[in-house]
């Protein structure tokens, strides 16, 4: 209840104004997802289109898993205008661990765009130039599917392999239907992008087909990320033979190449480009038209020869020849076949976008449909502690740090209600020993008037002080012992009275001073236990963070900094309940020692008067 009370709050204070247009007034939140081609993201230069994105869902982006409807049912994509849908599909929905991949397709990318600059209030500033942007609406329980995976990915796409099958054979998810026929490989639940696929004894088949045949006059290519285990042998990635023709891209130690055999049994090769490195993931695309055979890595020209390209079938195989030999030790993921040579632009664009340190897609804050718009100037994203808010309370998964932060909560009441109270005390105490020591000053001395025990029949005025205590039991002492006593010992008592009238009064003064004290050990408790509970929130939350990076494989900084500002939160929760308490633990102690010394010293001048008067 406590975290469904502040993540209400939260909603109403950092959720950011949303733009006046809304889509469908049927989804109840949208994500503005930008998509950088400046040099610091995709690097394009030349407008493309038609392009699949991928939107990597995880917790570092995204808290509302939980709340999508089964298999992600309400997610909708539309275009930078809020008014054309676009075309998607899941490849993978886990809410248990929070993290998704979808592909979305964009029609058109504005060159050198990268994300409007936003003034200090989150909106676009003057003149800013407007970014290449899709919006992901969700939260509409009543919308049902609405996946279009062949249309994901446009014209020139002849196959795409996901490898996300639970059993059998890989699928194409493109229009064509050209499933593999033959899988020596295994498949990998947590590749690069989802599922992936191990190869290391054998190739993956796809029979020839009319929508895999490959033009010389609208070129082919082929496209996918790769991991190699070690360094290889002359292993084939790509492998497609048609009669004397035969186009093949390899890897040799770590050097990777493409070669072409023409016709006429003549073959020509790529320069061999060395910088695959065993362990990391690359994107490399084997890209042949307008009579060139280009090698890409990273989305870069690694390598390229110039030779005449003729029509070409025949069945493809991937991770090893045709015939089984020259088997790849690596695994592969998002595997596709181009029946139109890809432009470079495209090819970088992929490269760029997909990797775990990927920059070309931003993720902004979450808008509500009641947000007040601003068009283009709408506010891009939330409060930076709203964001950090939303982190922990906006996700039912934060158990550990909820039930930190509000441990903490319940820590700074307590000690609040303890300072509070102890200083009212406290006051009180000095007000009463304030009068008593007024109307004890006044008190004559032996010969004069005033009697000494006079202010003990005072106990309703003066009952609060804790001096007045220590007087009343020294009068009480010291009348005890002086009623009995007859003749000249009536108003005499020896030195050994006094020992135990003063034994009898520094009782007294400790009952008082543990009174004084009561309470404050849980300010000490708040002090010393604060930042430990909320180091250990820190701790899960960091664990949870590096765990969901792991799973997701997205290293970079905008998956990993709202998770670890948001479990550093709890720390500062601790802190929070710490400092105060150390602050009110000093104050009230030092009124605490005043009023300690006030009680010994006035013992001290009271036994020496008790002496000067009734001494021996």
């Amino acid at each position: 209840m406590f975290a469904r009370l502040v993540w209400t709050f939260v909603l109403s204070l950092a959720l950011v104004p949303a733009a006046e247009a809304w889509w469908d007034s049927g989804w109840g939140y949208r994500k503005a997802i930008t998509l950088d081609t400046t040099g610091a993201g995709a690097g394009l230069t030349t407008a493309t289109g038609d392009v699949p994105v991928l939107v990597r869902l995880h917790t570092g982006n995204f808290t509302h898993f939980l709340d999508l409807t089964d298999g992600g049912g309400d997610l909708r994509f539309v275009d930078g205008d809020d008014k054309t849908p676009l075309k998607h599909h899941v490849e993978k929905l886990d809410p248990v661990n929070e993290l998704a991949f979808v592909w979305v397709q964009v029609p058109k990318l504005k060159p050198d765009s990268g994300p409007a600059p936003l003034d200090e209030d989150g909106k676009t500033q003057a003149g800013g130039a407007p970014p290449n942007k899709i919006y992901m609406y969700f939260g509409n329980p009543k919308a049902t599917k609405a996946e279009d995976a062949p249309g994901t990915f446009g014209a020139g796409v002849a196959a795409v392999y996901h490898f996300g099958e639970t059993g059998g054979l890989p699928q194409d998810r493109s229009a064509n239907g050209n499933h593999a026929t033959a899988f020596a490989g295994q498949a990998v639940g947590a590749s690069l992008i989802g599922p992936g696929a191990r190869f290391g004894s054998g190739a993956m088949t796809i029979p020839d087909s009319p929508s895999l045949k490959m033009s010389a006059a609208q070129g082919f290519g082929f496209s996918a990320w790769l991991r190699i285990d070690a360094p290889q042998a002359e292993s084939h990635v790509f492998d497609r033979t048609d009669g004397a023709q035969r186009l093949t891209l390899a890897i040799d130690g770590t050097h990777l190449y493409a070669k072409y055999t023409n016709g006429g049994g003549v073959t020509i090769e790529t320069p061999r480009w060395e910088g695959v490195t065993p362990g990391a993931w690359h994107h490399v695309a084997l890209v042949a038209g307008n009579d060139q055979v280009i090698v890409y890595v990273d989305g870069e020209p690694r390598g390229q020869v110039t030779t005449t390209l003729n029509d070409m079938g025949g069945a493809i195989a991937i991770g090893a020849a045709a015939d089984n030999t020259h088997p790849l030790g690596a695994e592969l993921d998002e595997v596709r076949i181009f029946d139109i040579a890809p432009a470079p632009e495209a090819v970088k664009f992929a490269a760029r976008s997909e990797g775990t340190d990927a920059k070309t897609v931003g993720y902004l804050a979450d808008e509500n449909s009641e947000s007040e718009g601003a068009g283009e100037g709408e506010a891009e994203s939330a409060s930076y502690f709203g964001i950090i808010l939303n982190q922990v309370f906006g996700r039912k998964e934060a158990i550990v740090e909820q039930s930190v932060i509000g441990v903490c909560v319940l820590m700074a009441l307590v000690a609040f209600a303890v300072m509070i109270l102890k200083q009212r005390y406290l006051m009180t105490c000095r007000k009463a020993t304030h009068r008593f020591l007024t109307a004890y000053e006044h008190l004559g001395i032996a010969g004069e008037d005033a009697d000494l025990f006079a202010l003990s029949a005072r106990e309703k005025e003066f009952h609060r002080s804790p001096l007045f205590r220590v007087y009343k039991q020294g009068v009480n002492e010291i009348e005890r012992r002086l009623l009995p006593a007859v003749g000249s010992d009536a108003t005499a008592l020896n030195e050994r009275s006094f020992l135990a009238i003063r034994a009898a009064m520094d009782a007294v003064m400790v009952r008082e001073g543990q009174r004084l004290n009561a309470q404050m050990v849980l300010l000490t408790i708040a002090i010393s236990g604060g930042p430990f509970i909320g180091l250990l929130g820190t701790v899960v939350g960091v664990m949870v963070t590096f765990a969901a990076i792991a799973a997701t494989g997205d290293v970079n900084i905008n998956a990993i900094a709202p998770g670890m500002a948001a479990a550093l939160l709890a720390t500062t929760a601790g802190l929070a309940v710490a400092i105060p308490a150390l602050f009110g633990y000093n104050y009230l102690g030092s009124r605490i020692k005043e009023l300690a010394a006030d009680m010994h010293v006035f013992a001290d001048e009271f036994v020496a008067r008790l002496n000067e008067v009734h001494g021996g």
